[in-house]
């Protein structure tokens, strides 16, 4: 069974843990979440529909990423969660932090990583994700803007894009 650690607002654990399968959390208690964006030396950024069995945002185009599990360090999950879904392997310094974000009930750490790699030689986790592509900066904030991406909120896609401008090199919108 998965536990996740609980956190203090400044990513503290505070010794708690609850299973994911009920995780009941009070207020002022976080969980860790971690999203892996992957950029390939064209510039282009993989993406990814979720599963259609997944009881959380099913079928949406999103994010890589997942929750630490207990005793995890945000890189270490970022790590896991990139190999677990899409069998991309890669060391802790080879992402490159984002932002953190405090979101409801969880701390949201962001990462950026390069890659060069064809659809067809990744591995996906059935259960986790139905499909991948590559799309450019333009036609992900496209997507955004018509509702065919999940809407992480305006905060989320101005560092992201911003990470991807200065860190990514891509040319934006």
């Amino acid at each position: 069974m998965e536990n996740w650690d609980i956190l203090n607002r400044n990513g503290r654990p505070t010794g708690r843990t609850v299973s994911r399968k009920c995780p009941i959390l009070r207020r002022g208690e976080y969980h860790l979440v971690v999203h892996i964006w992957t950029v390939d030396g064209k510039g282009k950024i993989l993406i990814q529909r979720r599963s259609d069995s997944k009881p959380l945002m099913p079928g949406e185009w999103a994010a890589t990423g997942g929750a630490a599990i207990a005793g995890e360090a945000s890189r270490f999950a970022a790590c896991r969660e990139l190999k677990e879904e899409l069998g991309i392997q890669k060391q802790r310094e080879e992402l490159i932090y984002v932002t953190r974000m405090i979101r409801r009930n969880s701390l949201l750490d962001v990462y950026l990583t390069f890659a060069d790699c064809n659809i067809e030689d990744l591995k996906l986790q059935e259960d986790e994700v139905a499909e991948v592509k590559w799309v450019s900066a333009e036609e992900l904030a496209e997507m955004i803007e018509k509702g065919e991406f999940h809407n992480y909120g305006k905060e989320y896609f101005d560092k992201l894009f911003a990470a991807f401008n200065t860190k990514g090199n891509l040319i934006t919108k």
